[in-house]
């Protein structure tokens, strides 16, 4: 899967988004704001693994994350 970052200046802080995931969030600087957005897209894929595993959509073989 490929993944989009894209980042604006607003009023205070630099708006950061992956809009595929539908993730946004913001820092006080470029750095800060790709640091962010890496650790909150990593944070939303955990979660939509979780509930995958958790309602059945996908099983886990050796390891390896599948498709069900």
């Amino acid at each position: 899967m490929k993944l989009t970052a894209s980042f604006r200046k607003g009023e205070k802080y630099i708006i950061a988004r992956c809009p595929e995931l539908g993730v946004t969030t913001q820092g006080r600087n470029m750095e800060e704001a790709r640091h962010n957005l890496k650790e909150a897209t990593g944070l939303h894929v955990e979660a939509m693994i979780d509930y995958m595993l958790k309602h059945g959509k996908v099983k886990v073989e050796k390891g390896k994350i599948l498709a069900a």
